[in-house]
């Protein structure tokens, strides 16, 4: 019986014996291999990822900014710098001032009464301020606290003038009559009529947005007043085309941490060049609005206020880089990069490769559409635990929605039922206008009844803003 019992047993020792062969190799595997094949492919977390040294140099004692006003110009990357704002703000509870929609009255120049909320100066305090406006630092002063930080950023005139068309075209009059950049190019001041409301996003954009006059003369004299005007204002003017470089600078100025100021590019655009789908960032130009050298040229001396304005600034700002070091630079920007890869591998799918809006499957983060060219975004990565999906979520989501989710936390009773997917239904801007028969507006009204400005062309408004 014995020999039995053994003779019934040996297939099971024969099974434990194979098990622990497999088992030491994969042992002796996984020090060869450092173990490398049972490693995950990414980090489960956010929180998960090591932290030392993960913040940069420190920043010693100085305390984190939390008042900030951010001017966004158009067609510079602002959306991405905005959305560090937004996430920024959130995820510490600060109060933001919004517009009624989603900008502050543009392109009329701001006034205090366009902020949600407002009831006179300093009567409410908010913390951030970055939504569209035409700037007017008196307005702005009664709405922000005393020691309000305030910045902005600048791009090439060229490829913001490429950027602009593909995303206005159907907006601007001077854009509407051409069939290409380069036609307009050739000759501005053929399809160019300033009197035209939306032609300030075909001519000199940049100063316009500063609340500087765009249609001006050109001449040295005007050129440092308003050079001399942005500096009185801004702290600190960041370049489009080195935004890592502006965003180590940025955190610094507000001694904020690393990640911060990490980011995806939002507002990608597509371009088809060849029946292949494609995306390029904000610095790149659609294949069909290819300029020659000739035309770039153009294009400087027609936005001859921009072009200067975004020389003394990018002078500036590398002054402001030599001061902060070189090498300390390349390193901190060295970080920023690699935190946005991991980040990129923990939270998109397709490697992080923008796609069309019509793809992303969650319908409550596709972006706005607009102009000749598709805007893309992104879909976040499967699988992610609560608090990674959350943080992963705030880097995407498009400026719209994220302005529509703060408006609805912070303002709970004056929102209307929200849409499907729990965000608030788009809203109309809430300005009134009334007109005449012939198309000329009488009469415009804020959102509490105040009468903003009455038989006020455009020009007439911008009269009243000069240079500061």
């Amino acid at each position: 019986m014995r020999w039995w019992g053994c003779y019934r047993m040996g297939p099971i020792w024969k099974a434990l014996l194979v098990f622990v062969v497999i088992a030491f190799a994969g042992q002796l595997l996984g020090v060869i291999f450092n173990k490398s094949w049972m490693q995950p492919e990414r980090p489960h977390s956010l929180y998960s990822l090591p932290s030392e040294n993960s913040q940069g140099e420190s920043l010693g004692s100085c305390q984190p900014n939390i008042h900030i006003m951010f001017l966004k110009t158009h067609k510079t990357a602002s959306s991405t710098v905005l959305n560090l704002l937004y996430r920024f703000g959130e995820e510490r509870g600060l109060k933001f001032a919004l517009p009624m929609g989603y900008q502050f009255g543009y392109p009329l120049p701001f006034i205090a009464q366009r902020v949600k909320g407002y009831r006179g100066p300093h009567v409410a305090e908010f913390d951030i301020m970055g939504n569209h406006m035409r700037f007017n630092k008196p307005e702005v002063e009664k709405v922000m606290p005393a020691d309000t930080f305030y910045f902005s950023i600048l791009r090439d005139p060229v490829a913001l003038a490429e950027s602009s068309y593909a995303y206005y075209k159907n907006v601007a009059p001077a854009f509407r009559r051409v069939k290409g950049l380069g036609e307009f190019a050739d000759n501005p001041y053929k399809y160019y009529d300033p009197r035209l409301r939306n032609n300030h996003y075909a001519h000199n954009l940049m100063w316009f947005d500063f609340g500087l006059d765009h249609t001006s003369n050109f001449s040295l004299a005007l050129i440092k007043r308003g050079v001399a005007a942005v500096r009185r204002n801004f702290k600190l003017i960041l370049i489009s085309e080195y935004f890592d470089q502006s965003m180590v600078l940025l955190r610094h100025a507000l001694c904020w941490p690393l990640d911060a100021v990490v980011s995806f590019s939002l507002n990608a655009r597509q371009q088809m060049p060849s029946g292949r789908s494609r995306w390029v960032g904000k610095a790149a130009a659609p294949a069909p609005l290819a300029l020659t050298d000739k035309q770039r040229l153009k294009l400087r001396e027609w936005n001859s206020l921009d072009w200067h304005l975004y020389q003394a600034f990018n002078l500036t700002f590398w002054q402001e880089v030599e001061r902060f070091g070189r090498s300390r630079m390349e390193s901190e920007v060295a970080l920023l990069r690699t935190k946005r890869e991991v980040l990129t591998r923990i939270c998109l799918r397709d490697g992080g490769r923008p796609i069309e809006a019509s793809r992303i499957r969650d319908k409550t983060i596709r972006p706005f559409q607009s102009g000749l060219v598709k805007i893309l975004g992104y879909e976040l990565q499967s699988g992610l635990d609560s608090a990674t999906w959350e943080a992963c979520l705030r880097m995407i989501r498009p400026e719209i929605q994220y302005k529509d989710l703060l408006d609805l936390r912070q303002f709970p009773r004056a929102q209307q039922p929200p849409a499907a997917g729990g965000l608030p239904v788009k809203r109309e801007s809430s300005i009134l206008r009334t007109e005449d028969h012939g198309g000329k507006m009488l009469m415009e009204k804020d959102w509490d009844g105040t009468i903003l400005f009455r038989n006020q062309t455009l020009e007439q408004v911008d009269s009243k803003v000069r240079l500061r």
